[in-house]
């Protein structure tokens, strides 16, 4: 397997009156590295695109990456650019970004000029963002930092400029290159991502991962929030490690109205903590991320501590209401 590396950079609407809902963004560059399996350098991919829908450059874009129009209006469309990119791609890749954004935003230009997906479904790919902060953030794994911050204290040789495709998937690579060599690549380059610009069809496709330290769970689609907590396998509980029923000691409770969180047991294996982002579809539909991660004593007691804040804050908003 290959890996393909890649950046955007892409133009906008000035105004949201002028904004196609279909394609807020449009992507104007297009930058990639491929690597081999040992996270070698194979070959390099850099293009401009035309653009069709937006023909006036967005000041904030201009301000990024100094592109005039006059220049883009001498290169080809995305479709042909896309469709040279992908034959350059080839077979049995995966895809890897900085950050989450540029593959759904690619998804959804191919959308827009009728590409055939790149899969019928959630895809995998390596955030090398967070991938970076995983192996290099230990006393804040969440963090996540910009690419020159990264390059800088990897203390990766800066010999082009940031802020164009090419060169920001350039740093990107050369950054999976370097957590790639370290003792402990093999622990961090397993926890790859999912995209979910397409979110499975139906129960058989579903996600069911398990990592090294929590599970994961991408549910099908559901008509609203009501209906997708009443599912069984939603407010499940099991214990990923030895796939039991853990015993809820707390049900799932929201104290925002999108994230959900319950405490189980495992009588094997101990303390559970679930938690559910409940986000919606392109259709106002919602789907469902889970996941489930072992936790110690100590931890379970913030989750008891956070429901009770939750109830706290519902008891002075009835109050509040009744005027008590």
């Amino acid at each position: 397997m290959n890996y393909i590396v890649f950046d955007l950079e892409w133009n906008q609407a000035d105004h949201k009156t002028g904004e196609n809902p279909r394609l807020p963004f449009e992507i104007i560059e297009m930058g990639a590295i491929k690597l081999n399996s040992d996270f070698e350098k194979i070959g390099e991919f850099s293009r401009l695109i035309r653009p069709t829908v937006y023909h006036t450059m967005h000041s904030v874009t201009q301000d990024i990456i100094h592109i005039s129009m006059q220049e883009l209006r001498r290169e080809q469309t995305f479709p042909s650019v896309m469709r040279y990119f992908r034959k350059w791609c080839g077979e049995e890749v995966m895809f890897c970004t900085w950050g989450p954004l540029d593959l759904t935003e690619l998804q959804r230009n191919m959308d827009y000029y009728d590409f055939e997906p790149l899969s019928d479904g959630p895809l995998p790919f390596l955030d090398v963002q967070k991938l970076y902060a995983l192996a290099y953030e230990k006393e804040d794994p969440k963090k996540r930092r910009a690419l020159n911050i990264a390059v800088d204290a990897l203390g990766i040789e800066e010999d082009i400029p940031f802020h164009r495709a090419f060169a920001d998937a350039y740093y990107t690579a050369k950054v999976l290159q370097r957590i790639a060599s370290e003792p402990f690549a093999d622990q961090i380059l397993q926890k790859w991502s999912y995209d979910v610009y397409r979110i499975p069809v139906n129960r058989k496709k579903e996600v069911h991962i398990t990592f090294d330290t929590y599970a994961k769970y991408i549910s099908r689609e559901f008509p609203g929030k009501q209906e997708a907590m009443q599912d069984r396998e939603v407010s499940s509980t099991k214990c990923y490690l030895c796939r039991r029923n853990a015993r809820k000691k707390i049900r799932w409770f929201t104290p925002n109205g999108k994230h959900y969180y319950a405490l189980a047991h495992c009588s094997k294996h101990g303390y559970l903590k679930g938690k559910i982002r409940i986000k919606k579809t392109e259709g106002e539909k919602v789907y469902v991320i889970k996941t489930m991660k072992l936790i110690t004593e100590d931890q379970a007691q913030t989750i008891y501590d956070r429901q009770e804040r939750a109830r706290e804050i519902r008891r002075q908003h009835r109050k509040a209401k009744t005027g008590g």
